[in-house]
This record gives structure tokens, C-alpha cells and sequence, in this order.
């Protein structure tokens, strides 16, 4: 039972993460940290680093909260929960970060019907440079109106 309980947690922390991912761009770093985020829209910079990666910076923090509470407390559910922040925020570093941004250059040739909607939905999302404009979503969760055949 208590291996279920762990599943559980695990999975439903890795899917409160979309909500999150949502809800931290949209009223996060397009509201009062605008400032952090803007690079990541129009970039005034050379450096390969944005001031937009504070936000990663920020979750691992939080994952590893969790671990530790896990590690020096008898909070067992610590681990699942960290790990599924953790594994949200490597699968957005690889959806996000390397496949749409291409900050690395893999997966350069993938071209099925969810790579084109992400690829469509988050090239409207960057059509905007401004603060208040374009739509926010999750990483995995994206509105089916960009996954056209």
C-alpha cells in the first residue's frame, strides 16, 4: 500500500507541475517578474544564460526541499514529491529548453504531430514580446487547436 501511496504522490506532483508551469508564467513572469522573464522573449544579451533560468534555479530549490525533508525528517513523502518536481522540470528542460529552443541542438529532426502543435503553440506564445500579451500553457498540456495534421 504505502508503494502505491508513493506512485500516487509521484504522479499527481508531476501533473500539479503543468498547473504550476501555467499558473508561474502567467502570473509570475508576466506579472510582477516581467522583469526576470522578458530576455527569455526578446533577448538583450549575448550570453547563453537568461535571466529567465532564475525560475529553474527557483524549482530545483524547491525539489530539493523536499529531499531533504525526506532525508532528515521521518516526511517519506518527500521523495516522491521531490522527485516529481524534479522530473516535471527535466522533461520542461528537454521540451522547452532543448527541443523548442534548441539551447542544445537534438532532437532537431523530430517532426511528428504533438512536435509540430508544441512547436506552433509556443511560436504564438513568442509572437508577442510583451508583458501582458500572448497565451500561456503547460509544457504538456497544449490547447488541440495547434495540433493540426
Amino acid at each position: 500500500m504505502h508503494t502505491f501511496f508513493w506512485i500516487l504522490i509521484f504522479f499527481g506532483t508531476f501533473s500539479f507541475m503543468e498547473f504550476m508551469a501555467w499558473f508561474t508564467h502567467k502570473y509570475v513572469m508576466h506579472g510582477f517578474l516581467w522583469s526576470l522573464h522578458k530576455d527569455h522573449h526578446k533577448k538583450d544579451h549575448e550570453s547563453w544564460f537568461e535571466r529567465n533560468d532564475a525560475f529553474f534555479i527557483f524549482y530545483a530549490v524547491v525539489s530539493i526541499v523536499f529531499f531533504l525533508l525526506w532525508k532528515h525528517t521521518s516526511f517519506w513523502a518527500g521523495l516522491p514529491i521531490g522527485l516529481g518536481i524534479f522530473v516535471y522540470g527535466a522533461c520542461y528542460f528537454m521540451v522547452h529548453d532543448i527541443f523548442i529552443h534548441q539551447r542544445f541542438k537534438l532532437f532537431r529532426k523530430a517532426n511528428n504531430w504533438y512536435a509540430k502543435g508544441v512547436r506552433r503553440a509556443h511560436k504564438m506564445h513568442h509572437k508577442h514580446i510583451g508583458k501582458g500579451d500572448g497565451e500561456c500553457f503547460g509544457m504538456l498540456v497544449v490547447p488541440f487547436k495547434y495540433f493540426k495534421k
